[in-house]
């Protein structure tokens, strides 16, 4: 980053001590430099306990130039462990919306990849109506097999920034593994920040998302996703773990 933030260690992965404003002001300056190319992630308690076990998530984890805390469970995390992150939680949604806000003021261009057929489409529709001055430059679904057709159906749309919301792990592999053939300066990996931006999912109340609990509301509206949750308190419980232990062999030093 041009001004470095201080990483904070949460289970292994190094998340960005930064805030949104900030978040934002970093990733205009990679679109408008001219040598510059990188990724962002946002990596929340169930994507950063799976990457204790799987070696090439964890790599494209760590080949990110931000990584924001997406996921009150990270915030607790750290300050569980001792080293809190001071600015607080940065949702990629918001980021998301505050950066199209900052892209439209310079005609800043996007390109939408993920979801199921027709989503990205309908999101970029009303994305290029709530943000005036934000171009779409394309839009593709999810569902590919070949990496390198899509990166060049990319390419030739030519976007300031592409969103990848693949689902984690798959969307932090594919920044990771084809930044270098993508002709983007910044690319930022948003889950199913898709469905909300075309109205097919709603965000939780603003009560919800204050008291950091917008997990609980999707999971009240999708009691599917439990088998997802149950990686929050395993994750809480690897950080208290890795707390006792440290205290530990402190006390013995």
């Amino acid at each position: 980053m041009s001004n470095r933030t201080m990483k904070i260690s949460v289970l292994g992965i190094g998340f960005d001590d930064i805030t949104l404003e900030q978040s934002v002001l970093e990733a205009v300056r990679i679109i408008r430099e001219e040598d510059e190319k990188a990724y962002i992630v946002t990596p929340n308690p169930e994507i950063v306990w799976m990457a204790q076990r799987d070696d090439s998530l964890r790599e494209a984890l760590d080949g990110a130039r931000v990584v924001l805390p997406d996921g009150i469970g990270i915030i607790i995390g750290a300050k569980l462990l001792g080293t809190p992150l001071q600015s607080g939680r940065v949702p990629g949604i918001d980021f998301a919306a505050a950066l199209f806000t900052s892209m439209s003021h310079f005609g800043g261009s996007i390109y939408l990849l993920g979801a199921k057929p027709g989503v990205a489409e309908l999101a970029g529709e009303k994305l290029a109506t709530m943000y005036p001055g934000l171009v779409i430059a394309g839009a593709l679904d999810g569902y590919f097999k070949d990496s390198d057709e899509v990166v060049g159906k990319i390419n030739e749309a030519k976007p300031d920034v592409l969103l990848v919301c693949l689902g984690s792990p798959k969307q932090e592999r594919f920044m990771h593994d084809n930044l270098n053939s993508l002709h983007v300066k910044l690319c930022a990996g948003l889950g199913g920040s898709l469905d909300v931006f075309a109205g097919n999912v709603r965000r939780a109340p603003v009560f919800f998302r204050r008291l950091g609990l917008e997990w609980l509301y999707r999971l009240f509206k999708e009691p599917r996703r439990i088998k997802r949750m149950i990686k929050l308190p395993l994750f809480i419980v690897a950080v208290v773990f890795l707390r006792l232990t440290a205290s530990e062999k402190r006390s013995n030093d």
